[in-house]
């Protein structure tokens, strides 16, 4: 190969990795500017009273005086922040603590709940919807799909007189039940199942499976990534719900956590370090789950989307 046949193969190859190298240089700057809120909070949360009100991004070295022996130690970050968001007591007489911790409690127990529900729910309705045949199947599944246009907002009202119905109003199993049933995970799941082969339920049958066999032990399985990723979805919108907790709850101690951070800062008397503390002890079950499942997350979306 001559001098300038080389050349020319050389320019685009550099061409082609400095392009690269551009995409990626703006990736990791819009990483960066998407991480750096999560970096604040945290390092917020690490900070003094005084401190966050002074300003800086890394918390400074503090001088920290032990009260029992008096010893003196300096210390960047305060630890300490994350356990006294659990105090009930408060500085301000006239103000209460918030019950965080019975918060963090309220909110993993109606999350929980409400997820194994939906997977439950949705599963069954959604094997119904795509592998049994019944007269006005497809009518009513569409009929299904258009309360996906109905705003949350517009339930609440119906929903909220039902649950005043069964005195269901200031607890928690009136936050699950409503919450319990979706279409969203039944079209999702129905989805994941149309894709699964047919002749997999006939050979079952010519085994002698029932309708709940094929059901519970080929189905299921198979449509594991689509029911991972809507424990995911519903767990995260569950966990993060604040209109519905705000008109049913009113005793504290049935408060979950969107409802105390709303009050948090109020009670604690604009303490920003503690509900930088607290906010950041709330999201730890949203990342151990994410990353725990994203594997399954990213493979059910896309299996998902391929056949409707």
């Amino acid at each position: 190969m001559s001098t300038n046949e080389s050349n020319q193969v050389r320019v685009p190859l550099f061409r082609m990795l400095l392009g690269k190298a551009w995409v990626h240089a703006v990736l990791v700057a819009l990483s960066f500017l998407m991480v750096l809120p999560f970096v604040w909070m945290v390092m917020t949360s690490l900070k003094s009273g005084g401190e966050v009100e002074s300003g800086g991004f890394v918390p400074a070295k503090k001088t920290i005086v032990d009260e029992e022996t008096g010893a003196t130690s300096e210390r960047r970050f305060l630890v300490e922040n994350y356990s006294h968001v659990n105090d009930h007591e408060n500085p301000n007489p006239n103000k209460r603590g918030v019950q965080y911790a019975r918060s963090y409690w309220n909110s993993i127990y109606v999350g929980a709940w409400i997820t194994f529900l939906q997977v439950v729910t949705s599963s069954m309705a959604a094997y119904s919807f795509a592998r049994l045949k019944w007269r006005g199947r497809d009518t009513i599944f569409l009929m299904y799909l258009g309360t996906m246009m109905l705003p949350g907002l517009v339930m609440m009202i119906p929903n909220y007189e039902i649950m005043i119905q069964l005195g269901l109003v200031d607890t928690l199993i009136g936050l699950i039940l409503p919450a319990s049933f979706g279409a969203f995970g039944t079209f999702l799941l129905r989805q994941f199942m149309l894709s699964i082969p047919a002749s997999l339920d006939e050979a079952a049958e010519i085994d002698g499976c029932s309708k709940w066999q094929i059901f519970s032990d080929i189905i299921l399985p198979l449509a594991r990534p689509g029911l991972i990723t809507l424990t995911i979805f519903t767990f995260i919108g569950t966990y993060n719900s604040f209109f519905w907790p705000l008109i049913m709850l009113k005793q504290e101690a049935n408060y979950t956590l969107p409802i105390s951070l709303m009050f948090f800062d109020s009670t604690r008397g604009q303490s920003t370090h503690l509900l930088m503390a607290a906010v950041t002890m709330s999201i730890v079950p949203m990342v151990i789950l994410f990353v725990a499942l994203q594997k399954y997350l990213v493979k059910g979306i896309q299996i998902g989307a391929v056949k409707g």
